[in-house]
């Protein structure tokens, strides 16, 4: 008997984000738009510059938004990463918990990673990550009976960056494939495929049943430019794949079939978490009996609505009267 629809495996941070301008942003030296990691006095830094902005805080790291976002749709989900026992760790745990998510993995001495998301007013969002203990996370981390009761295994493609975060993503591969758990893995950002490209090609050829990433990830895979060009020769090797195409929509392939699915006209604030509230619709969607298609459908609305407002958790959750309306 499956006891969750998805379990997910990922950094876990806690997000701080606050709006700022493109000169705050200039004097930080930082790359903007993408996600850089730092260290602890970098971090601490950062956030001593934001003395007086207003933040806001809540559990994160791009696997945790997926799965808080299954969540959000009335999915059961649970999740591996690490923390520590101090209080934003404290903060992460009760956080993930009082959405209905499991996780149970023991907490580390030392800090809780953090992610310092910067937003501009273009809805650019520049990211700073500290990982601290929950680059410790392990295959010992990884429960084996939790994935024998999942409908879908969830990997983040950031666990590669660490030997023991990427030994624990191939222990939850691993244990999905000995108990014929289809597995979805999210690449996570162009710099991770030009590190392991073989690795990751391995894993799309092999154990990934459902395979999620946006056009300039695809682009870096295939060394193709057409968005369709990139998913099909993706598809030629991964059962299922999802490109996303921002505010374009959609690619979804399935059994050798494209399908479109239509971007949603939305005014966007911070684009923080639009990928990973993506794969939560479609992840919902495939573990709960709706088509591809549909599942699509209810994924492009889900990232429109999380781009439209400050955060990667939605403000306004979807009820069963909204999935009704949107498969009407």
């Amino acid at each position: 008997m499956k006891i969750f629809d998805v379990y997910g495996v990922g950094n876990a941070l806690v997000d701080i984000q606050a709006q700022i301008t493109d000169d705050v942003l200039e004097s930080f030296r930082f790359p903007k738009g993408i996600m850089t990691l730092a260290d602890e006095d970098t971090q601490q830094r950062v956030l001593g510059a934001l003395n007086g902005v207003p933040i806001t805080r809540c559990a994160g790291g791009s696997a945790a938004n997926t799965i808080l976002g299954v969540a959000d749709f009335g999915g059961k989900a649970a999740y591996a990463g690490k923390v520590a026992g101090d209080e934003i760790g404290e903060f992460f745990l009760d956080d993930m918990r009082r959405m209905g998510v499991s996780i149970e993995v023991p907490p580390a001495k030392g800090l809780t990673g953090t992610c310092v998301i910067l937003i501009t007013e273009d809805a650019q969002r520049t990211m700073l990550t500290n990982l601290s203990v929950s680059a410790t996370l392990g295959p010992d981390d990884i429960d084996e009976e939790t994935i024998k009761h999942s409908k879908f295994v969830y990997v983040e493609g950031y666990l590669f960056a660490g030997e023991s975060t990427k030994a624990a993503a191939m222990r939850a591969i691993e244990l999905a494939h000995k108990h014929q758990v289809p597995v979805a893995f999210t690449v996570s950002d162009p710099f991770l495929i030009h590190l392991h490209r073989d690795l990751f090609w391995d894993l799309i050829k092999g154990p990934v049943d459902l395979l999620f990433c946006n056009l300039e990830e695809a682009r870096a895979l295939t060394g193709m430019q057409d968005a369709i060009e990139c998913a099909g020769e993706i598809h030629r090797h991964s059962r299922n794949v999802c490109l996303t195409m921002g505010g374009d929509g959609s690619l979804i392939m399935h059994e050798g079939k494209v399908i479109p699915i239509e971007g949603v006209s939305t005014e966007a604030i911070d684009t923080t978490g639009a990928g990973d509230m993506y794969a939560a619709g479609v992840l919902y969607g495939v573990t709960c009996g709706l088509t591809w298609k549909q599942a699509g459908h209810v994924a492009s609305h889900a990232a429109a609505r999380i781009v439209s407002q400050l955060g990667a958790r939605l403000k306004r959750r979807f009820t069963p009267e909204d999935l009704e309306e949107l498969l009407r």
